[in-house]
């Protein structure tokens, strides 16, 4: 597991919080005042702080490319967050129908209502697979039941979360100031054996076993069965190195795509040659 600490000088801290703070309504307006604490369905109403939110958009690398889903969107903040502060498109789900209309409030006088939507429903059942980020603070027994459907999205999606992990799956990036929160990106699905192509002279298998984002497993040329070195899977990506029978070390890295692979394979002459896999 990768740990990173993010520490700020006192300057660059005042300017991220002032910064975010005026792209936020705090607390409630006339129609609607929350409370801290306050019980909703499944979970209680904690906000997450401002300097959090903007680690944690951070550490998920949100742009003006992105469609951001905020699970248990609340008051808001990080949907405007994403759209106000990152460019990005975003949308919240809230189930309390009048914290939804407080959000969407709040989107409206924070100048984004063209790029953020708040949704009144239920995370279990609106749909959001086309998200390229996802952020939540869930309960621990949430994101579990959360855990399957994020695993079925776009290899590559980013989530984060504020407070509570994934169970086994472990994080990629853990975040331990200003609080604890967790980084992931959805792992495309590798297991199994892959023949590729224009890699070796001869018959090339890949076999791959997989726990989440933890990936191993050897490469057989002909007769010859050597380890992976180094392997790695980020969303999809996959790259991994190994020693030929002259053990001579060489570096791969393909794209995957459903059951096909793609990318390119350092030869012996340093040439970067096109290969290609298919699934068996």
């Amino acid at each position: 597991m990768k740990y990173f600490k993010f520490c700020f000088i006192i300057f660059s801290t005042l300017f991220a919080l002032n910064a975010f703070a005026q792209s936020i309504l705090e607390g409630g307006d006339d129609k609607y005042q929350p409370r801290v604490g306050q019980e909703g369905k499944d979970v209680v109403w904690v906000p997450t702080n401002n300097e959090l939110l903007a680690i944690m958009l951070k550490t998920a690398k949100v742009n003006s490319t992105d469609l951001v889903y905020d699970l248990g969107s609340g008051d808001g903040r990080i949907a405007i967050a994403a759209a106000k502060d990152f460019g990005a498109r975003a949308i919240g789900i809230e189930f309390n129908p009048e914290m939804a209309q407080l959000a969407q409030r709040n989107v409206d006088r924070s100048g984004v209502g063209d790029r953020v939507k708040i949704i009144n429903g239920d995370i279990f059942v609106e749909n959001f697979s086309n998200a390229t980020v996802v952020t939540m603070y869930l309960l621990p027994e949430l994101n579990i039941a959360l855990r399957p459907t994020i695993l079925k999205m776009k290899p590559g999606t980013r989530v984060t979360s504020h407070a509570f992990n994934m169970g086994d799956w472990e994080a990629d990036v853990e975040i331990d100031s200003p609080a604890k929160a967790f980084y992931w990106v959805v792992p495309a699905q590798v297991a199994g054996e892959w023949v590729i192509s224009g890699m070796e002279s001869g018959k090339t298998i890949l076999k791959l076993s997989q726990h989440y984002q933890k990936i191993g497993g050897t490469l057989q040329v002909g007769n010859e069965l050597q380890p992976l070195l180094n392997p790695k899977l980020d969303g999809a990506t996959l790259s991994f190195t190994y020693l030929d029978r002259d053990k001579t070390s060489h570096f791969v890295m393909m794209s995957v795509n459903n059951n096909e692979l793609k990318g390119l394979y350092k030869s012996r002459s340093y040439n970067d040659n096109v290969i290609t896999g298919k699934r068996l």
